[in-house]
């Protein structure tokens, strides 16, 4: 008897750089920004409902502040907070 084994590779994630001019951004701000989403309600919706991680952790927090070399992630898009 043998047995198939297979393999499904998964689609990488897209990298997109985020450029801010000040010190820092907040995570609903980021998203907007971005274009991720259209509205700070939206913004709103999708932290609260666990969609985006915050360097590689579900945050749950609008009002997280993102500095450079940050990054978020938003429906398999990495956004990398740059200066």
């Amino acid at each position: 008897m043998k047995i198939k084994v297979t393999v499904k590779s998964t689609p990488e994630k897209k990298r997109v750089p985020l450029q801010i001019t000040t010190e820092n951004i907040r995570l609903d701000a980021a998203l907007k920004f971005s274009s991720a989403v259209s509205t700070g309600g939206q913004a709103k919706m999708v932290i609260l409902d666990g969609l985006v991680k915050v360097n590689g952790e579900t945050c749950l927090s609008r009002g997280k502040k993102l500095k450079e070399g940050d990054f978020f992630e938003f429906e398999r898009v990495v956004y990398e907070v740059i200066k």
